[in-house]
This record gives C-alpha cells, structure tokens and sequence, in this order.
C-alpha cells in the first residue's frame, strides 16, 4: 500500500463533508474512520455507539477509552433492535435489521448536527462474505469512505499500525448475536452467556475465540494453531461453562473461521 497517496485519497475524501457522525463499534475498521474523520474535520467529527446486548461490555469499555484518549466526542444511544422479532428470530438477513435499526437511530443523532454525513467502517474485503446489513446502509445513504478509497483490511491494520491506535491489530470482534445458529431465537441471556463464555477464554490466553450457542451446549472455535494449548485446558474450562448453564462444551477441530455459520446458507442453496 501506498501510504501516503491513500491518506491523501482520504483527506480528499473528507473535504466533502462539513462534519461527520460515525458508527463507531470499537472494532478497527470504524476505530479507523472515526481517527481519520477527526484528524482531517477535527471537532466536526462526531463518533456514536450503540449500547446494545450483541456489543461486549469490553468492546464498549476500549471504545469510551479510545474517544477519551483522542479528544473525540461520542454520542452514546441504545437501540432496541433486541426488541424486534425481525431480528430476534435470527434468520439469515438478520444482520439486516440490526443495522436498519442502528442507522434509523442515528438519523435522530443527525438532527443535532445538520449537514452531517453518517459514516460506517465498511471496507472493501466485507463483499466477500455475506453482510445483509449492506443494504441497510445502502437504503440509509450511509457513506463508507474505506470503500470508496479502495482500502482492504490490510490496508486498514497497516494505516491504524501507522498512526499507532491501539486496536490496530485486534482480532475481528462481530456481535455475539452471529455466535447463535440462524433460526434459534436470540436473547439477552444466551448473549451474555456466550459474552461470559468467550471472557473465560481470554482468561486462559486465547484472545481471538467464538464461542457458538447450541442450545445447552458451547462450541469452541479459537485458530488452529492453539488448538493443542486449548485441548490442555479443557476439563477446566468444561468445569467453568458448566457453571454459566453449558451442559457440555465441544473443541471445533477445525479451528476458528469467521463467518462460519454462514456456511448453513451455502448449503441452503
């Protein structure tokens, strides 16, 4: 990548907005944006966050943390998609509502900042999977400047490793509600179950994990390489999913892959 013609894209790309509002997760891809926004608009760079059950209370935490460490205002609002059968059914299109949801409110979050444009950290590498929620940012006007500056992930890690934010290499972090099976019914509960489950891993080293929801029982995926290290800890981490309500827990052999119950939709057509 060429660094320094893409900060050049982007800066140019900024200076067609008189401010912005991001949807900020405290993932890296929209840590980026929002960086970026308020290094080239300054104060006319708003971040907003969603206090929702599918966002981990950490992932919240390292968000407030990084808009206090960089002076970046953040509206924080709760939306309610929990509340929606639409999306609590959890079929395919899931994803969907969720964002339809999100956008809907930050519209409302636009009225205090006119002429804004609302931003997502959509990049170029999300079209080669299934991300229902495209469309949702498609029918809201939403803008995605990664996108339109051509920047994959690589390019995002490499740009935020630059500029030394402190999430520039952290593992993808997506909703808890994508660890339960499309077409099982998602609740607060089973969230924070899940939520628990993963933070009793990362209390054994395993940073990058998914912790899949079947009911009474937890699938394990953490990547292929520390599948020896996990099998080691096993009867104790049994012990402990026990005592979060998983009967039983499994090891996924294969090894951690994002996205992996998409694979259900594959085989569906």
């Amino acid at each position: 990548m060429n660094m320094e013609k893409k900060l050049q894209q982007l800066e140019k790309w900024y200076q067609n907005f008189e401010g912005t509002i991001t949807a900020f997760s405290g993932g890296i891809d929209s840590a980026l944006v929002l960086y970026t926004s308020h290094l080239f608009l300054g104060n006319r760079a708003v971040g907003c966050i969603s206090i929702s059950p599918s966002l981990k209370r950490k992932d919240y935490a390292e968000a407030i943390q990084f808009c206090e460490d960089y002076g970046i205002h953040l509206e924080i609002i709760e939306t309610r998609e929990i509340q929606d059968e639409n999306y609590y059914s959890n079929p395919a299109n899931r994803c969907y509502f969720c964002k339809s949801h999100l956008y809907t409110d930050l519209s409302q979050v636009q009225q205090k900042y006119p002429g804004y444009a609302i931003l997502n950290g959509t990049n170029r590498d999300d079209f080669k999977d299934y991300r229902p929620g495209l469309q949702a940012a498609a029918e809201h006007a939403i803008q995605s400047p990664l996108v339109e500056c051509n920047f994959t992930k690589a390019d995002v890690r490499a740009l935020a490793k630059f500029y030394g934010l402190p999430n520039w290499n952290k593992p993808a972090s997506p909703c808890l509600s994508s660890r339960v099976p499309y077409g099982d019914f998602i609740t607060p509960e089973k969230l924070k179950q899940i939520e628990v489950a993963e933070g009793i891993l990362n209390s054994y080293g395993f940073v990058d994990v998914r912790v899949r929801h079947y009911g009474s029982e937890a699938k394990i995926e953490v990547p292929s390489n520390e599948l020896h290290r996990l099998r080691s800890y096993q009867d104790e981490i049994t012990k402990a999913f026990a005592e979060i309500g998983f009967s039983s827990c499994r090891i996924d052999d294969e090894g951690l892959v994002s996205g992996k119950l998409n694979r259900a939709l594959n085989k569906a057509h």
